[in-house]
């Protein structure tokens, strides 16, 4: 088969781009002509696929889309393909992998009336119930039962279309596939002492992924404790306003930003905890990668797979509404107690041995090309 991927923007670091790699790549292993049209490539360009790039103008991220949208269908009107799958909502999907929470809920939620007369709103609005809406013909990949229920109670979706997909996670992220001493090898690369505590947190949007709520609980420890304590926040954003705010908590010395890394399995081994307090996150890939390299976790109720994490009882689930208190208490508890977090370390180690948490990319081709 010719199969076309639409995704607005692939670079290497994050979630649903790796998981959109796995896939191509999959369907390119099955003996598929995999086109990629995207509006740009960050990175390596993968053998086995073709990339085509769509440039856009536009100032606005809204703008953008449109025209990449109008591109991609001026594309697919000259030239003939068996499955047009997208990453991002926009009509004329056979088939979408939905990464995303459901817009007209996150508006309903968090937005007034005259955001709904903006361009913007109308502009995402529209490309979500064409995906959506009663009648149409696109299959959704789904990652939780909760984006369903939200789907459904907005565009009455039918049942039928929606697929539950496991999770995704690369193999090699595995606390079994790392070298032997890998906890104290990597934190003596980067000088951190046994006796240090190391706290990591992964994900790109620090606003979204809640980096303000853990700066704020780092700096609520004890100071016996604190003075212990690394921080080491991992993605792709512009993270001067949150150096600002570390300063303005004293803690400027305990906390360290990089932009992607291809090492964090190698971070994973060498860290106590995974922070992840997110204001809004679909799923959260991350988590689960945390939960087979045997690293708990404290997170939010508000991610997609934070009910992984009390499945698995590694770490603990801050509910909603969020209440920074109880964050703040659950590193503390999370720090002072060593038996604590090795119980949650072997609990993550047994789940990751017994659980279905890696075959997304499989299960997600059987569906596009059964389509």
């Amino acid at each position: 088969m010719v199969i076309a991927l639409c995704l607005y923007k692939y670079f290497p670091y994050g979630g649903l781009q790796r998981d959109f790699l796995r896939i191509a790549h999959t369907l390119a292993a099955r003996g598929h002509d995999v086109k990629v049209l995207t509006q740009q490539w960050q990175g390596e360009r993968p053998e086995g696929l073709e990339i085509i790039l769509f440039p856009v103008t536009s100032r606005t991220n809204h703008g953008k889309n449109e025209q990449y949208y109008q591109s991609v269908k001026q594309y697919l009107s000259q030239h003939a393909v068996d499955r047009v799958v997208g990453f991002n909502k926009m009509p004329g999907l056979d088939v979408y992998y939905a990464a995303d929470v459901c817009y007209a809920e996150k508006v309903a939620r968090e937005k007034g009336f005259f955001y709904r007369l903006t361009r913007r709103y109308r502009h995402y609005a529209a490309f979500e119930k064409a995906t959506f809406q009663q009648g149409a013909h696109t299959q959704l990949l789904m990652l939780t039962n909760k984006q369903i229920g939200d789907f459904k109670n907005y565009y009455r979706t039918e049942s039928q279309r929606f697929h539950i997909l496991p999770p995704g996670i690369y193999p090699d992220r595995k606390y079994s596939q790392q070298p032997e001493n890998s906890r104290q090898t990597v934190r003596a690369k980067h000088d951190i002492g046994s006796e240090q505590f190391l706290l990591l947190q992964v994900g790109s949007d620090f606003k979204r992924k809640g980096v303000p709520r853990t700066l704020l609980a780092v700096a609520s420890l004890p100071d016996g404790i604190r003075l212990r304590t690394q921080l080491m926040v991992v993605g792709q954003d512009k993270d001067d306003r949150y150096r600002a705010q570390a300063r303005r908590l004293g803690i400027e010395k305990q906390v360290q930003f990089f932009s992607g890394r291809d090492d964090i399995a190698e971070l994973m081994s060498a860290a106590d905890l995974l922070l992840h307090p997110a204001v809004q996150e679909a799923a959260g890939i991350v988590l689960l990668e945390a939960v087979v390299a045997g690293l708990p976790v404290l997170t939010t109720e508000v991610c997609g797979y934070a009910d992984y994490i009390n499945a698995a009882q590694c770490g603990v689930v801050i509910p909603e509404p969020f209440e920074q208190i109880k964050l703040d208490n659950a590193l503390r508890e999370a720090l002072e107690n060593a038996a604590l977090r090795e119980g949650w370390a072997n609990s993550a180690r047994h789940f990751a041995d017994t659980e279905d948490l890696y075959s997304l990319a499989d299960k997600a081709a059987d569906i596009i090309l059964g389509h």
